[in-house]
């Protein structure tokens, strides 16, 4: 009976390690989806808009879902990505400054931070 119980142990333990890999690889599949939501976010901050919502898909499938909403001193993003069926969600804040000594944002005269365009300055 003991011995039983010892070879299906054997023989149980590599399958549940095979599985937990296979599911952490999933999770970080999702993870980078949800990151390629906050660089997307941070590259596509809107000047006069305070809210912002997009879905990255390419070849039919959901990779993220982003949302951007602009605070008193910067700018919340709330990405979701997606793998099979896991979903990761990133909540992040940045702070003008932070954005602004990141090269996101570029201050005007009067104070107000705007979106700095690619290539002027």
């Amino acid at each position: 009976m003991k011995a039983a119980f010892i070879i299906i142990l054997i023989f149980a333990v590599p399958e549940v390690s095979f599985y937990q890999s296979k599911i952490e690889s999933d999770i970080d599949y999702a993870f980078q989806n949800a990151k390629k939501g906050i660089y997307w976010a941070l590259e596509n901050i809107p000047e006069k808009k305070t809210k912002i919502e997009n879905n990255l898909i390419a070849e039919d499938k959901l990779y993220s879902i982003v949302k951007l909403t602009k605070a008193v001193n910067g700018i919340k993003i709330e990405s979701t990505g997606y793998h099979n069926t896991n979903e990761v969600t990133i909540k992040i804040f940045r702070s003008n400054e932070s954005l602004e000594s990141d090269g996101y944002l570029k201050k005007k005269e009067y104070g107000n931070p705007t979106k700095v365009e690619k290539g002027k300055d």
